[in-house]
């Protein structure tokens, strides 16, 4: 399905910044964020520790193992889609489903985020391709990334370098806003009306890089993969930058509503 900008009102990239003084009530914070996992021991990290500090309880669901998605998001503040080993391009039931569930919170304005493989899938809705590198290369590690001045005016204070886990990448939807590019792969962030991408994963918490990089040993070994060793080394640095912008970039997420349901206010 490719991107038209008329599901999505205004293509303006608006500061997240400003819904930062609103308070949790304001926000309605009682209604439960979806979160879309694909394995059966994932968790939501640092994302689900933040909503939950927000005041959303998390509804978790697994579609890989049975759990379906709901036909609407308006019993949900928010949905988000996190990463995986699998790929946007594989044949299986349950990734097709996931993106095309994705026309939902596009066509009703509701705030989406999707966090490596769950920004893939969102590029793949909105009709970009996903890919591999052309030279092979992979992102595991921290890697650095430049906010564009739309990354600016929605969020200020973007980390220098963040954490990646993954082998493919993808091109910027047709209409879409490119908020941050990196080398190897160009597209970093982007937004669609008040759905997001990231191909980083910010989060990522200390507990899960141990799992990820135990269970994970042998992508370490990968074109352009850093050592072990280097990814606990470059936490320590970098760490402290992103977790602050997450925390910002959620909280400032999450309140995006639809323009309708503003208008009719």
């Amino acid at each position: 399905m490719s991107f038209r900008s008329d599901r999505f009102g205004s293509a303006r990239v608006v500061p997240l910044g400003r819904a930062l003084a609103a308070t949790a009530a304001d926000r309605g914070c009682a209604l439960p964020v979806l979160i879309v996992l694909h394995q059966e021991t994932s968790t939501p990290g640092r994302i689900g520790n933040a909503l939950r500090a927000l005041g959303h309880p998390l509804d978790v669901r697994r579609p890989r193992f049975g759990d379906c998605l709901p036909d609407t998001l308006d019993e949900h503040a928010g949905a988000v889609y996190f990463g995986g080993p699998m790929s946007a391009n594989d044949s299986d039931d349950y990734i097709r489903r996931e993106i095309d569930w994705i026309e939902i919170p596009l066509r009703e304005q509701r705030p989406f985020l999707g966090i490596c493989l769950g920004a893939q899938m969102l590029a793949m809705q909105l009709g970009a391709r996903v890919a591999p590198h052309p030279a092979g290369l992979t992102q595991i590690g921290y890697y650095p990334i430049r906010p564009t001045a739309a990354g600016h005016a929605l969020c200020p204070d973007w980390p220098a370098q963040v954490y990646h886990w993954h082998r493919e990448g993808f091109g910027l939807p047709s209409g879409a806003e490119l908020l941050a590019e990196g080398d190897d792969f160009p597209v970093q962030a982007f937004c669609a009306g008040n759905a997001f991408g990231l191909q980083f994963h910010p989060d990522v918490t200390y507990a899960m890089m141990h799992c990820w990089t135990t269970h994970g040993h042998d992508s370490l070994s990968a074109p352009g993969a850093w050592p072990r060793q280097h990814h606990f080394a470059d936490r320590a640095v970098y760490d402290v930058a992103e977790r602050a912008w997450l925390r910002r970039f959620v909280d400032g997420w999450l309140s995006r509503r639809p323009a309708l349901a503003q208008a009719a206010e």
